[in-house]
């Protein structure tokens, strides 16, 4: 599974980047928002920090078809091309965008996915990827997590190319969980992220080997200074 930062705060982005094996970073309006920065700014400097190997993601604000295709020169043409996907919502004119972008070769995820049925036109359209939105999901009284594997199952069926990008999470264990259905991709988080390695019986039971090592060999002791 891939792994990305939803984020665009960039101390942030450094530290978890320098921690774990992460795949990109992803973002939305409200992301960029709380940045304070220009856009198109705040995103050159997030992918100058990530390099050009990696999966940067960003949304377009139009709401026509056409003009969000223009976004998308604008989006490219600051951050470059490869391993740059443009989030177009998976609205009627969103689908629309989604088949004009792919006649241009852009690489695109559409996002805003609530039900299986945006799912299935968004693959049809071509999408290289589609954004399942878990927890807001559940908060509306359906099932996130069954909305991605269903929407898995019928790429499945039908054998097409589109990923699942899930995104939305509140608990680690719903991105596991989308792991062991073999969903391509997860948008996380800063809290979830911090929160996948936070137990306290893990913090116990490496104290406790560490206090038995020194007992043995003296306080401040490691391999390093026997």
């Amino acid at each position: 599974m891939k792994l990305f930062i939803d984020d665009l705060n960039l101390e942030k982005v450094r530290e978890l980047w320098d921690l774990y094996p992460v795949d990109g970073v992803t973002s939305n309006p409200t992301i960029l928002a709380r940045t304070g920065g220009n856009p198109l700014e705040v995103l050159k400097e997030v992918r100058a920090f990530i390099g050009p190997d990696k999966i940067l993601m960003t949304q377009v604000i139009s709401e026509k078809a056409e003009d969000m295709l223009a976004e998308a020169k604008v989006i490219t043409d600051a951050v470059g091309r490869e391993h740059t996907y443009v989030k177009v919502p998976a609205t009627p004119q969103g689908i629309k965008a989604v088949k004009l972008m792919k006649k241009e070769g852009y690489q695109v995820c559409a996002t805003a996915v609530y039900t299986v049925g945006q799912g299935l036109l968004a693959a049809q359209a071509g999408a290289d990827l589609v954004a399942p939105y878990i927890s807001r999901i559940d908060n509306l009284g359906g099932d996130g997590l069954q909305v991605a594997k269903d929407i898995q199952d019928i790429l499945n069926i039908y054998q097409l190319p589109t990923g699942i990008s899930s995104a939305s999470f509140k608990t680690t264990r719903q991105v596991v969980e989308l792991a062991k259905y073999g969903i391509e991709a997860a948008a996380i988080s800063v809290g979830v992220w911090e929160s996948f390695l936070k137990n306290e019986v893990v913090d116990m039971a490496v104290s406790k080997f560490n206090s038995d090592f020194r007992a043995l060999t003296g306080d401040g002791k490691t391999f390093l200074n026997l």
